[in-house]
């Protein structure tokens, strides 16, 4: 009897992608925005990203070797935290503070929770919150494109706050002041749009959390295409507020999410003291996540919900 009728248990739904590959896809994904940045600030920028990435992968090395658990550096997550990491730090920052950033990042946040999908927030972006609280200055100096010995410049943000608006090309061309990823949006968007069609991430989380931003932009006077095109907002929507770990499972969570951020996001940007809001945004979301998880899930096959009193 070839065809028997073979019964596992669930799950039942199996695919031909791995950890590995899919967070490989995410690393070409970032390419276009790091050879960008590499054209806007000069040699610096791959400088700090190799040693963000080489030493979120040592610490993760490390850590697992002392308490005696499998090594999963060949799955490239720490090579993932590690270029965002660096997305998120200027070009001008001392390397020994990216290094902080990493052991904050991979032990801190990611191993000492317990791994790779267990951490309660994205590592990235904690390091960044923390090394902006601890070294406020340099991760404020912010080089003009042309090179890190250039002036220090103000970012598109702080800029439009007092302007109003801002240049619409040098925004998508990257050349303006800021951290590595919050340069050129156009790489950003070809990097988002390769892991949509990739099938790495959902578009859900960063239509919805885009679309949110445009909309109370002019609910509050602002300029939707520079708040758009400026701070973190492009690299927080397509490559950390769609961590698998950190954000909702669900399409209706994803929802509930993405207009979470947009609403934040704005929030800040509006009515708080600083330009960006972006960081807080999606950590908040990440700590919220297992609440709308719990609210927004499916209801299970053949299981009539409960009715309440009185409904007829």
């Amino acid at each position: 009897m070839d065809n028997k009728l073979i019964v596992t248990a669930a799950p039942h739904i199996t695919s031909a992608d791995s950890t590995q590959r899919i967070m490989g896809r995410v690393c070409v994904a970032l390419v276009p925005t790091l050879i960008a940045s590499v054209f806007i600030f000069g040699i610096n920028s791959l400088i700090l990203t190799a040693v963000t990435v080489a030493a979120c992968v040592f610490f993760e090395w490390g850590y697992c070797k002392l308490m005696n658990r499998e090594v999963p550096i060949e799955d490239f997550s720490a090579v993932v935290t590690g270029m965002l990491l660096a997305f998120n730090l200027p070009a001008t920052l001392p390397w020994w503070m990216a290094v902080v950033g990493a052991f904050i990042a991979i032990i801190v946040i990611k191993q000492l929770f317990g791994g790779l999908g267990y951490n309660f927030a994205n590592p990235a972006i904690v390091a960044r919150i923390a090394l902006a609280v601890g070294f406020g200055a340099k991760m404020s100096s912010f080089p003009m494109g042309g090179g890190v010995d250039a002036l220090s410049s103000a970012t598109p943000l702080a800029a439009a706050d007092q302007l109003g608006s801002g240049d619409y090309v040098t925004l998508l061309l990257g050349t303006h002041g800021g951290v590595l990823g919050e340069t050129c949006a156009i790489t950003i968007l070809i990097g988002g749009c390769y892991l949509i069609a990739t099938k790495v991430i959902s578009p859900v989380i960063p239509v919805t959390y885009l679309g949110t931003v445009a909309v109370l932009s002019l609910c509050f006077g602002m300029d939707p295409v520079v708040q758009l095109l400026s701070g973190g907002l492009m690299l927080g929507a397509f490559f950390m507020a769609t961590d698998y770990v950190t954000s909702p499972t669900t399409d209706k969570g994803k929802l509930v999410a993405g207009l979470f951020l947009g609403v934040v996001t704005m929030l800040i940007r509006r009515f708080g003291n600083m330009n960006e809001g972006v960081s807080f945004a999606i950590l908040l979301m990440n700590l919220i996540t297992p609440y709308i998880e719990v609210n927004t899930r499916q209801d299970r096959l053949g299981i009539a919900r409960k009715k309440k009193e009185g409904a007829k």
